[in-house]
């Protein structure tokens, strides 16, 4: 079993997923609308709900993040989509030279919220907003920081 992060976009999924598979430099990129299943003849999708994304996926040097639209007509159901700062994605990896790539490649029309650099908790560390309203978090160190504070704890 694996827990993985699934974000949800107001009908902009596919520029988000085009983004981050060249951002993450993806190994796959999986993507599904809804026009891609059988529809009900009964209750047709208007037209531009069928072009949304129902499911994707892209995977990445070991990571996985899941996406998908929420249809307008749906949202009588889910609510509306609310961006804020409840989510954030974060990227574990020793490969620094990786980590900086991602970081300059995501933060390209967002926001840095914490320049990758050296701190007490890590050697490679860094906080970013994506254009797409989406809070990252860039760690190389976290593992041997959760180890090495549980164990002095003892």
């Amino acid at each position: 079993m694996s827990a993985v992060a699934y974000l949800n976009f107001d009908g902009s999924a596919e520029q988000v997923i085009d983004f981050y598979a060249e951002a993450l430099s993806a190994i796959k990129v999986k993507k599904v609308t809804f026009g891609d299943i059988p529809q009900d003849p009964n209750y047709p999708m208007p037209e531009d709900e069928l072009k949304m994304i129902m499911e994707s996926s892209i995977e990445f040097a070991g990571g996985k993040i899941m996406m998908s639209d929420i249809l307008p007509s749906m949202k009588a159901v889910t609510g509306e989509l609310v961006k804020g700062n409840n989510i954030m994605i974060s990227l574990i990896m020793d490969d620094k030279q990786t980590l900086e790539r991602y970081f300059n490649h995501l933060s390209q029309g967002g926001h840095v919220v914490m320049p990758l650099s050296n701190t007490p908790w890590s050697s490679c560390f860094g906080m970013l907003v994506d254009k797409f309203g989406i809070s990252w978090k860039f760690n190389s160190d976290a593992d041997q920081f959760l180890d090495h504070v549980i164990s002095n704890k003892q």
